[in-house]
């Protein structure tokens, strides 16, 4: 009895201190996630978390029917050049041109993202048509802009009569919509605005803005309804396009639903005044037609033939004109791309009003109560449970219902939901009740012998013990030097030799290749039969990886060369290598089942090298590594090679530049051969083919891979049309 008594208290004393631990782990990490929060620590992981929504999410819904996007491209200026005779800039009465046919067609407005600040250079009289065309029309739209260098005028004109907005219970909201707001002294003088030229400005029916700001990481997420300049609501490009239409111009803010009530427009808007915009995708599914083609028609339509486009299909739309050729259009970042046209985002604003489906932000509490309730369920899971699988599962269901919720708030609701408070809340409470268990059942340094010591060196593993915080469990994120080797003609080698003296050549040769990596600090992933699977960089972290691998690649050629008699001799044969090198991000870490699994990494990087290994084929070498090895191993080191090649390996569309590394010896050997192999390959991707051929060809006895660009400068002669400016691999 009292030993069950005491067992009882024991229990009971260890049950109310994990209690107490749990508490004190969800009190901690609760406090430094919601700081992180308020602080806006988060914000530029949770800016990218919304842009992988935004991006993954733009074509499920539908761009708006009422738009239409007119774009003035390469092909129309080529267009107008052969068959007007119109060099660049056009005259603008192609533009009057185009608004005559919109007014025909009986199109709602005609939006220009585009400044006429200056006269034309063909004189008044080309100016005096697009004048006479926007003021019978009517219902044109121009563009103001406001900057410190391009901006003139520092005040908004008296005489100039055209729709602003007349903003209702703005009261200290209003300021934030003005352009020095949070920037009384700007360094670059005072913000000025930029018109068009005045008799345009005059027969415009609207002027618009196109003044826009990032958000802290420089990405355009949001735009703002209007903007105040000289005390004047001058609205977006996109609301001009209505009030040009007669829209009434008072607006009302509503503070508790944190929205603008335009009409029948409800406009959602963030503490600073700007609405978040639902991106529909690129300017492509609004199928935007060319300048060219309303130019055709229009003149098919005053022939009295049948247009291309006919009026009809421009009836009641709201049509955006702007440029689209290579150094005429403004691009600015967003979340669906990093050269997204400026003029996608009015439209965007406007598809969004007409739809009524702007993305709303969530109050700041809904992240907090989500952090709080993932602190208690992982603290749960973790401290309650002696199955770490369970732990470990329950905590990935709940990062992936958290993504889940995140992805189906912002389809289906418009709704943007915290991801990163939450999912960092999961992390640290997993990771402190996990550290916590450790230490107190002394599991972890087992863990790490068990895991690592059949591919880690046993110094690498004695770092580990002593820091297991160089380890992350489960999978990171991180720059490695990759490492792919294979055994040219193993599988005929194979056939010749029984499975005794197979096995026993096949361990000769891997043992001082794995020697070789595992002393340079480099991780043996695997073994596929005679390839061998490593990287450099994890778990422990070295900062002169690339410099370790291209060392150890270069070692590993030099000791496979030095026994080659040895292999002769034992076994009959010689073995020559071919290995692949890249240097670049991958995920490392456990991955398997639950009984089974390895230390590994995932990702483009090493389906690059991979690559590398097998087009050593075609260039005739043994050993080729990406430029991004090569130059960061001369950071660390003196390394001998030479450029190879420009290629993009099978699967990928963008080209690589490799490497040849070479010994020190060879390349002194080699060095008036890789002079005259340089001219001819810089020949050779200069599209150069017959020049790049002689001197290829005069090196074919002493170069290999001057044997396989001649090959290619015969073929591209032959088939000028099917160069790149690189060569596309076609085979691994």
């Amino acid at each position: 009895m009292h030993f069950a008594g005491i067992v009882s208290v024991r229990l009971r004393n260890s049950t109310i201190k994990k209690h107490g631990v749990a508490a004190l782990i969800s009190l901690s990490v609760f406090a430094v996630v919601t700081l992180a929060q308020v602080s806006a620590f988060f914000d530029y992981l949770e800016y990218k978390t919304y842009d992988f929504r935004a991006s993954l999410l733009a074509n499920t819904t539908r761009p708006s029917d009422d738009i239409i996007v007119v774009l003035l491209n390469q092909a129309s200026i080529d267009w107008a050049n052969q068959e007007r005779g119109w060099s660049w800039p056009w005259p603008r009465k192609a533009y009057a041109e185009f608004i005559d046919y919109m007014q025909r067609a009986g199109a709602q407005s005609v939006i220009f993202d585009v400044i006429f600040s200056e006269p034309s250079v063909y004189g008044p009289e080309d100016d005096a048509a697009f004048i006479k065309a926007s003021a019978d029309f009517g219902r044109v739209v121009q563009t103001v802009f406001f900057s410190t260098q391009s901006g003139k005028s520092l005040t908004w004109p008296k005489e100039l009569d055209k729709p602003l907005f007349q903003p209702d219970k703005f009261d200290a909201l209003l300021l934030r919509y003005d352009l020095l707001y949070g920037n009384q002294h700007t360094p670059d003088g005072q913000i000025g605005a930029q018109f068009p030229i005045g008799g345009l400005l005059d027969a415009a029916g609207s002027i618009g803005t196109v003044t826009g700001t990032p958000d802290s990481d420089g990405i355009f997420r949001r735009l703002g309804l209007f903007t105040c300049f000289d005390n004047k609501a001058v609205p977006g490009l996109s609301a001009a396009s209505l009030l040009v239409g007669g829209m009434d111009p008072k607006i009302t803010y509503h503070e508790r639903k944190r929205a603008i009530a335009w009409g029948a427009y409800t406009i959602p808007v963030d503490q600073q005044g700007m609405s978040l915009l639902r991106f529909r995708g690129d300017l492509t599914r609004y199928i935007p037609y060319s300048a060219a083609q309303i130019l055709q028609s229009a003149e098919a339509y005053r022939q009295g033939q049948e247009p291309l486009l006919p009026p009809e299909d421009f009836s009641g739309k709201h049509i955006f004109f702007g440029y689209y050729a290579s150094g005429l259009f403004d691009i600015c970042s967003t979340p669906i791309s990093s050269v997204y046209p400026g003029v996608g985002m009015h439209i965007t604003m406007l598809d969004n009003m007409l739809q009524g489906d702007f993305i709303h932000e969530s109050p700041g509490w809904v992240g907090i109560l989500m952090s709080l309730i993932a602190i208690v369920l992982v603290n749960f899971l973790t401290l309650y449970s002696s199955r770490i699988p369970l732990a470990i599962t329950g905590g990935t269901v709940l990062l992936i219902l958290i993504t889940g919720s995140a992805m189906a708030a912002y389809s289906f609701a418009g709704l943007w939901l915290p991801m990163v408070a939450p999912m960092t809340a999961v992390v640290l409470t997993f990771l402190a009740a996990t550290l916590y268990n450790y230490a107190t059942e002394g599991s972890q340094k087992r863990f790490i012998k068990s895991a690592f010591s059949q591919y880690l060196s046993p110094a690498v593993i004695e770092q580990l013990l002593a820091n297991p915080g160089l380890l992350s469990l489960g999978g990171e994120r991180r720059e490695i030097s990759i490492f792919f080797s294979d055994v040219q003609g193993f599988t005929t080698i194979s056939e010749t030799l029984d499975p005794t003296k197979l096995t026993e050549l096949l361990n000769a040769y891997l043992s001082f290749m794995t020697d070789t990596i595992l002393d340079s600090g480099g991780t043996i992933d695997k073994y596929e039969g005679d390839a061998i699977i490593a990287f450099w960089n994890a778990p422990i972290s070295h900062e002169d990886h690339a410099a370790r691998a291209l060392e150890a690649s270069l070692a590993c050629q030099r000791k496979l060369a030095e026994r080659q008699d040895f292999f002769a001799e034992q076994y009959g044969c010689r073995l020559l290598t071919r290995i692949g090198l890249n240097t670049g991000y991958a995920v490392v870490g456990n991955m398997g089942s639950t009984k089974r699994f390895d230390y590994t990494m995932l990702g483009d990087s090493v389906n690059l090298a991979a690559r590398l290994e097998g087009l050593n084929k075609q260039f005739g070498t043994y050993l080729m590594c990406t430029e991004a090895t090569f130059t960061q191993a001369l950071h660390a080191g003196s390394f001998y090679g030479r450029k190879l090649a420009q290629v993009a390996v099978v699967g990928k569309h963008e080209p690589v530049t490799v490497y040849e590394p070479l010994l020190e010896a060879v390349f002194r050997e080699k060095e008036p051969v890789l002079r005259q192999f340089d001219e001819a390959r810089d020949l050779f991707y200069q599209g150069a083919f017959a020049a790049a051929l002689l001197l290829f060809e005069a090196l074919i006895e002493q170069d290999k891979s001057s044997f396989f660009y001649a090959e290619q400068c015969r073929y591209y002669q032959e088939h000028p049309a099917q160069w790149k400016g690189f060569w596309q691999a076609t085979s691994k």
